[in-house]
């Protein structure tokens, strides 16, 4: 018993100086982040890239700053250059508000996904987290048929429904969800963190503004953001273009990753 005590504290185990946060073999390094009760959102790539575009368009387009990023060598390689800078793919914004961004212009692979969820909620914890939101999509066969996508919501607790109903947020009645986000969903709800995913139907394989534009209609009733959404829907077809390589990298994830769970897939829907 001894020995497993000092193996967990030893996977576990973390540090709160200037340097970061630790778990495993992910690194939170964050410029001291101190709100009282943030709301923290995350736009990690996806089906779609519904998140990414999101959070993408929300700190380009209102005041947030970068304040800090997330390192581990469960990710890929990479690195990315913006205005001549070279940044960590996945980074950290905060505005004055006390709203929390995180996005992720990198592939997370399915090796990192239990780590980073975990390593995500403990800091959620750390920073009284009032309440998290996932930007995510969920993909229909005849999207081509949809000019207007709708968007859903899966709350983690009553409370958590409870609010998406306030803001009239249909939620989610039948189904499941495959990724980080139902994980971040679980450790928010072992830890008392209300979580919600909003989720909007999108392609399953091409970058979607216009679903990123639906789940960005949805947060603002949840938060209470004011941002103008032509931009994002006018530039629509630029950014498809951009997004591309980040598609094609985010879909050998989500192939891995489901390879990896269909014996799990749930009877009723197999």
């Amino acid at each position: 018993m001894e020995r497993i005590t000092k193996k967990m504290k030893d996977i576990y185990k973390y540090y709160t100086e200037d340097t970061g946060y630790t778990m495993e073999k992910i690194k939170i390094v964050e410029e001291g982040i101190q709100f009282e009760n943030p709301v923290v959102v995350q736009g990690l790539p996806d089906v779609g890239l519904v998140g990414t575009i999101a959070i993408s368009y929300l700190v380009g387009k209102l005041n947030f700053k970068e304040v800090g990023h997330i390192e581990s060598k469960l990710f890929p390689p990479i690195m990315v250059v913006h205005n001549g800078e070279l940044k960590n793919p996945v980074r950290i914004y905060s505005n004055e508000e006390g709203l929390i961004a995180i996005l992720s212009e990198v592939a997370i692979p399915p090796s990192a996904v239990y780590p980073l969820a975990e390593a995500l909620v403990e800091w959620f914890e750390e920073k009284d987290v009032s309440l998290s939101i996932s930007l995510t999509g969920f993909p229909v066969a005849n999207r081509l048929d949809i000019d207007d996508p709708s968007s859903i919501g899966v709350g983690n607790s009553k409370e958590a429904i409870s609010r998406l109903k306030e803001a009239e947020i249909d939620p989610m009645l039948e189904g499941f969800i495959v990724g980080m986000y139902p994980v971040m969903l679980e450790e928010c709800k072992k830890r008392g963190i209300i979580a919600i995913s909003l989720l909007a139907q999108c392609f399953p394989s091409y970058p979607d503004p216009e679903a990123a534009a639906a789940v960005i209609r949805s947060l603002q009733r949840l938060t209470k953001l004011d941002i103008d959404l032509n931009e994002l829907l006018e530039k629509g077809e630029e950014i498809k273009l951009k997004a591309r390589d980040l598609m094609r990298q985010t879909n050998a994830a989500i192939a891995e990753m489901q390879r990896n769970t269909e014996q799990s897939m749930p009877i009723m829907y197999g």
